[in-house]
């Protein structure tokens, strides 16, 4: 039986003018049609046109006003920030909080081969972030007394990988029940044209859907029926290339539930006004974020009269989301705004070999949550104590950066509790160290341990 075209897709083709999709229809074998005829049904071709018109006539944004938002800062009140704990940890008792990542990359961008999750963190054992962000949960789940759920969200290309690693090293040590795989969702691209673009003869070009698609593949995935189910409340987001995370933060996510928020984000001090990272800010009255790129150099460069930064607010992606705002996100359309991203996009030419073409693609952004909520609420942390993230091979923001953060956080929690740790003229730690979670997660935690400590670092230290 040879595999025909339905005739409504036929027609859903024809209407929106991508009929070209069927070019290479006659060579394809009976499991291409029937691929390519999967991929075409799902494509929602009405609101893939409005994407396109959009793209085609959307004008930049003048921004009329921008200003700070208000902020919590850590520290500031240890009182307040004791209180905010001991709620946050007693959400973690009740089992109302969950962690989430997001981990559908891949670590081509590091030279790894394979899911970025799986990339050696440590600065001597070199244990992988997934290990690292287990053992964080294992030890919180003890200290607390109730397993905290973990959602792991990978993409089409990592999911198979990301679950092997895991089942390869037996969940490292977490219950294989406390841990739920589920894939993002993916979007199809278009030329300038607004034509959909072929990746092979037989199957359409997708690219994944942008982290604020994570809050739609927590529904779609039924994630979030389970979280209700099960009583979660509260989900704590964080992306998968920052080994200082500290996840699940009791204060953070008793700050978060003080104030009723739907939609909290952590952020740290810019290092200057270059650093390329997304500023948290309200935009004509409305919090959002604006990336380092569209910030104008005015309002880069603006100091306060204490001669901070104005905009000074860098977003590190770790949130405290209300599972009730990401069902709400989710009634009838998805509730996020699609943005466009220009690039050279792979497809083949008329004869199927392997071109290349400008096109478009559509992804969401998680911050744009933000202006959705009802209630918000930025919490200002120390940048040494929650953000390095391994994002680059070299400089700022690499392996290497993030060792030499991880060890001199290491060695600050061993100063704190009395252990002498020398350092160079340039005040780094002349030796390595690293501290497993699961030895302590925390300065309080190792001072805890006092016992187990020795006098003074000597050489290159390992508690675990």
């Amino acid at each position: 039986m040879t595999t025909s075209i339905p005739a409504s897709l036929s027609a859903r083709l024809e209407t929106h003018g991508q009929m070209h999709t069927l070019a290479f229809w006659d060579r394809l074998d009976e499991a291409q049609r029937e691929g390519l005829i999967q991929d075409l049904q799902s494509v929602d071709f009405e609101h893939l046109a409005r994407l396109s018109e959009k793209a085609r006539t959307e004008t930049a944004d003048p921004h009329s006003t921008i200003e700070p938002l208000p902020q919590v800062t850590r520290g500031a009140d240890p009182a307040q920030d004791a209180r905010a704990r001991a709620l946050g940890e007693q959400l973690l008792e009740d089992g109302k909080v969950c962690a989430f990542v997001v981990a559908g990359g891949q670590g081509t961008r590091l030279g790894h081969d394979g899911p970025k999750g799986t990339y050696p963190a440590t600065p001597i054992n070199g244990h992988p972030l997934f290990q690292v962000f287990a053992e964080k949960l294992l030890a919180l789940s003890r200290r607390v007394g109730t397993p905290v759920p973990w959602y792991v969200m990978t993409s089409p290309a990592n999911h198979d990988a990301t679950k092997s690693f895991f089942e390869a090293n037996a969940y490292f040590g977490l219950d294989p029940r406390d841990v739920r795989f589920f894939d993002q969702g993916t979007m199809p691209a278009v030329d300038t044209e607004g034509r959909l673009i072929l990746d092979e003869p037989h199957r359409l070009f997708r690219n994944p859907d942008g982290h604020g698609g994570s809050l739609r593949a927590l529904h779609t995935s039924g994630a979030v029926d389970e979280m209700r189910a099960s009583g979660i409340e509260e989900i704590f987001y964080f992306q998968v290339d920052n080994p200082l995370v500290e996840i699940c933060d009791p204060t953070f996510m008793g700050y978060h539930r003080e104030a009723r928020s739907e939609f909290s984000s952590k952020s740290v001090p810019k290092r200057d006004p270059h650093e390329k990272v997304g500023v948290l800010c309200a935009r004509d009255g409305q919090p959002g974020v604006i990336e380092y790129s569209d910030l104008a150099d005015d309002l880069r460069d603006a100091r306060d009269p204490g001669g901070k930064l104005r905009f000074r607010a860098g977003n590190i992606a770790v949130h405290a989301i209300s599972r009730g705002f990401v069902e709400r996100l989710n009634e009838g359309s998805f509730g996020l705004p699609f943005h466009v991203a220009r690039k050279e996009i792979p497809t083949v030419d008329a004869g199927g070999q392997p071109t290349k073409v400008d096109g478009i693609k559509f992804e969401t952004f998680v911050f744009d949550g933000l202006p959705l909520a009802n209630e918000i609420l930025v919490m200002e942390v120390p940048r040494a104590d929650e953000f390095s993230p391994i994002k680059n091979q070299e400089g700022q923001d690499s392996a290497e950066s993030s060792r030499i953060d991880q060890i001199d956080q290491f060695a600050r929690w061993l100063e704190a509790a009395g252990v002498h740790v020398p350092r160079g003229e340039d005040g780094s730690p002349l030796h390595a160290i690293e501290i497993s979670p699961l030895f302590a997660d925390g300065a309080d935690a190792v001072a805890a341990r006092r016992a187990d400590l020795p006098e003074a670092v000597t050489a290159d230290i390992i508690l675990s």
